[in-house]
C-alpha cells in the first residue's frame, strides 16, 4: 500500500480572507473552493509549484465557541507549517515586501537558512531553504 500526506486542515475565520493571504501574500495557488451547503466549503490551497496531487492546506471554517479559540494557535505556540524553498531570500523578500509578518531575523542553522512567519492569524510557519546533507 502506498501513502502519502494528503491535507493538513488549517482553521480559519473567514474562507475568502484566508484565500486572499495564501494566494496574494504568499503566493500559493486555490486548488478548489467546492460549495458543499450552506456557509460550507471545501478549500484547498498549495505551493504554486505543487503537483495537483501533491499536500494542500485544507482552509476549514471554524465553527463554535471550541474551534474559534484556536484559530491562529492550532499548536499552542509553536511552529505549526514547514514551507521548504530552494530561494529562501527570494521568498523572503517577496513575502516582506507583501506584508507578510516574521517574528524574528533569519538564521543559518546546520540544517537549513530558516525565519519564522506568522500567517493572517497568528499561525507560525518556518520558512526554509534545506542544505544538502552529506551522503
Amino acid at each position: 500500500m502506498t501513502q502519502q500526506l494528503a491535507h493538513v486542515a488549517l482553521l480559519v475565520h473567514d474562507y475568502d480572507e484566508a484565500i486572499a493571504f495564501y494566494t496574494q501574500k504568499l503566493g500559493f495557488r486555490l486548488v478548489a473552493d467546492t460549495p458543499l451547503s450552506p456557509g460550507k466549503r471545501w478549500v484547498l490551497v498549495a505551493p504554486a509549484d505543487t503537483d495537483s496531487a501533491g499536500p494542500a492546506l485544507l482552509l476549514a471554517k471554524a465553527e463554535g465557541a471550541e474551534q474559534q479559540s484556536r484559530v491562529g494557535n492550532q499548536t499552542g505556540g509553536r511552529v505549526f507549517l514547514f514551507l521548504n524553498t530552494d530561494d529562501f531570500w527570494r521568498d523572503y523578500h517577496q513575502f516582506t515586501a507583501r506584508g507578510v509578518a516574521f517574528q524574528e531575523t533569519p538564521r543559518d542553522e546546520v540544517y537549513a537558512t530558516v525565519a519564522v512567519f506568522a500567517d493572517l492569524y497568528g499561525n507560525l510557519w518556518d520558512l526554509l531553504q534545506p542544505k544538502p546533507q552529506p551522503a
